[in-house]
């Protein structure tokens, strides 16, 4: 074989199809799959971890955008496949039989990779935050990642927004997220229920003097009860009422209306 064959054919050809329990949806367009690709920047030389590659149908894309690619698949039906991938580009594709959950990513790579990936709806948001919640700076360099867009829209979400609460915050207070494209329901197979997005996330310098968990515990009790006033949401997190007069934030807002920066500073107050 010198020519690459069709992902069509490459999934008939090994008998797969999309598994509901894992969360799979396959994309098949080529177009779509090389833009995906193509949304951290050049990618010419770069390392790359994808996670949930299915049949390979973003992977190629990424080898063919000149990656090296290192990808975890936990459902062994694709590895025949992905391996069939390596074979076109040799030494460019690394395949790691596992869960994404569970393996230890930093330790892949030399360099600070990109992050791509399609992600299984069902371990999306864990992985999410599993990343923004590492150490800073990131052992990534970027995220590029493909949600429900519904998840996508919690993710940029301004304050005062309805889909604004804690997975807004986490994102924003020390990197940059933006939605680089939609994906209507109709480009996967099988099609979702759901319209979906990707999200584009950059690291960017961290807060100085805030700790990351007293940001989560502040977010977790001020989102928790969203429709209370701050006074009453917050009363439980020691010297959190106090720190907010300091500041000026008035205690009869709603959480939905404290900016990353009013959380952050509070945070820090309280760190």
């Amino acid at each position: 074989m010198t020519e690459l064959p069709p992902l069509r054919e490459v999934i008939k050809r090994h008998g797969l199809s999309a598994s509901k329990a894992l969360g799979q949806n396959f994309l098949f367009d080529h177009q779509l799959l090389a833009r995906i690709a193509k949304v951290p920047g050049s990618i010419e030389g770069a390392e790359v971890f994808e996670v949930g590659p299915g049949p390979g149908g973003l992977t190629r894309a990424l080898l063919e955008g000149g990656a090296a690619v290192t990808a975890v698949e936990r459902d062994r039906r694709c590895i025949p496949a992905l391996a069939e991938l390596g074979d076109f580009f040799p030494d460019k594709l690394k395949v790691i039989e596992g869960d994404a959950l569970e393996v230890d990513a930093p330790s892949l790579f030399a360099g600070k990779p990109h992050i791509v990936a399609n992600l299984p709806y069902n371990v999306g948001t864990a992985l999410l935050i599993g990343w923004l919640s590492a150490s800073w700076e990131p052992w990534w360099a970027s995220l590029t990642l493909m949600f429900q867009k519904e998840v996508a829209e919690r993710i940029i979400a301004p304050a005062g927004s309805d889909a604004y609460g804690r997975l807004a915050v986490l994102a924003q207070w020390r990197s940059t997220p933006r939605i680089a494209m939609t994906v209507h329901r109709s480009a996967f197979t099988p099609p979702p229920k759901v319209m979906s997005a990707v999200v584009h996330i950059v690291p960017a310098e961290a807060p100085e003097g805030v700790r990351l968990q007293v940001l989560e515990g502040l977010t977790a009790a001020a989102f928790g009860q969203r429709r209370k006033m701050l006074r009453q949401s917050l009363k439980g997190v020691p010297g959190a009422l106090e720190a907010m007069e300091q500041l000026g934030i008035e205690s009869s807002r709603r959480a939905e209306t404290v900016s990353v920066a009013e959380f952050v500073a509070l945070a820090r107050a309280l760190s």
